[in-house]
């Protein structure tokens, strides 16, 4: 036990350039800055400003999501470190992902706007247009700082991004942009995020179309791919139901109960699972048996943490909201509740999809997804007639309870290779 506990002891209290002091440092002040900036213009301009701005992102990612390329995580998760030549390919393929889906997204802007009842609002779309192809543009030196686990570098590229997106957005929605102001400050912060890939992070690809030497990413890419796809039915369709049959104002109460409560509960574990990945494939490559021990330590400690602080939040929900949102906000809190549940699911799941990942093991998480599309399919619409839009969120939510049921046995019952 002592060559579990360790580990665990040294990360919490180095603060070394490796240690995961700061990766909960930068999810600290990033979700810090973006609650702040998210709860303000949603206190200054209602459900149906949010409700607009929600279906841009979905657009977004959807279409992020049905072209996953998986290269980021191959990079990490991969034996050997990329040549720069790799790196240039995938340069290359992210950079003309970027772009497609910018294109498609602009082309179809008239489209989403009728469909999601968006009247006079297609600017917003086509804001958010820009995102894929800001974040196609940064250097892929990102993912091999991510791979040597060099979090302090990290941690101080991503503050420097969400404080500018914090301010930009809060500005332009007090001097009166709207809910563009959400979108333009996001646009500012990816802008900042891409060129500080390029100006502090090495090893630097070539800046030319190379399309070749990414092959042998493919094998564990595709199933990235194929979970990135999955994921997207299950994380986006709530969303798309609501928006599509209730238009922006119930889709914006949805969308803030759903975002503060992953704020709360579902951030940190996700945030932290960027410092798992490369630790627990670390960890697998030396010693996988303590790779193993290491990740039941994590899963009882998060468990156990998770379970009292839904609890309270549950208990504390309605006082919350019309502390934070004001009364406005206050028909979102039965959603609340329900999706707090379904955010400390997330954070299980997160830690999960981390580890198995890292030993390699990514099929798991797509069958696990699998497991949660068909209790999808089969409960929502019950649910969603008995009980309308928190049937769907009870749907969503014991679907993630057996996705997280099945990779935990996963987790457990794998031997060690």
């Amino acid at each position: 036990m002592r060559a579990t506990r360790l580990p665990a002891l040294s990360m919490a209290t180095s603060f070394g350039a490796s240690a995961a002091t700061w990766v909960l440092l930068q999810q600290f002040v990033v979700r810090g800055l973006v609650a702040i900036k998210f709860l303000a213009i949603g206190r200054m301009l209602g459900p149906a400003a949010i409700g607009s701005v929600s279906v841009a992102l979905l657009a977004v990612a959807i279409a992020e999501a049905l072209s996953d390329t998986g290269l980021a995580q191959a990079v990490i998760q991969g034996e050997l470190p990329p040549t720069r030549s790799q790196l240039g390919a995938v340069w290359t393929t992210l950079t003309a992902r970027g772009v497609l889906i910018s294109l498609l997204l602009v082309a179809l802007a008239p489209v989403l706007g009728s469909q999601f009842h968006l009247d006079g609002s297609l600017v917003l779309l086509q804001l958010a247009a820009t995102l894929p192809l800001l974040r196609g543009l940064a250097s892929p030196a990102y993912f091999v700082v991510q791979r040597e686990r060099r979090f302090q570098q990290i941690a101080g590229v991503e503050v420097a991004a969400a404080f500018v997106d914090c301010s930009a957005g809060l500005a332009l929605a007090y001097f009166g942009a709207g809910a563009a102001s959400v979108l333009l400050g996001l646009v500012a912060g990816e802008t900042l995020k891409s060129t500080l890939t390029w100006l502090t992070m090495k090893p630097r690809p070539p800046v030319r179309a190379v399309w070749s030497g990414i092959g042998h990413y493919v094998g564990f890419s595709r199933w990235i791919w194929a979970s990135s796809v999955i994921n997207l039915l299950l994380n986006q369709f709530d969303k798309v139901v609501v928006g599509k049959l209730l238009g922006p104002t119930q889709l914006g109460s949805y969308q803030m109960s759903s975002r503060l409560a992953q704020m709360l509960l579902a951030d940190a574990a996700i945030a932290m699972s960027q410092y798992l990945f490369p630790t627990f494939a670390a960890h697998h490559r030396r010693n996988p048996h303590g790779a193993s021990r290491l990740i039941k330590l994590y899963l009882l400690v998060i468990a156990l943490g998770l379970a009292g602080f839904v609890e309270v939040l549950r208990l504390i929900a309605e006082p919350l909201f019309s502390l934070i949102l004001g009364p406005a906000w206050l028909p979102a809190v039965p959603l609340f509740r329900i999706l707090a549940i379904n955010m400390a699911i997330g954070a299980l799941i997160a830690v999960l999809v981390a580890y198995l990942r890292a030993v390699g093991d990514a099929k798991a998480t797509v069958h696990a997804s699998a497991i949660q599309v068909v209790v999808l399919l089969v409960s929502a619409p019950l649910a969603t007639h008995w009980w309308g839009v928190t049937g769907i969120a009870w749907s969503m939510t014991l679907g993630l309870g057996c996705a997280a049921t099945w990779m935990l046995c996963r987790t457990l019952t794998a031997r060690a290779s």
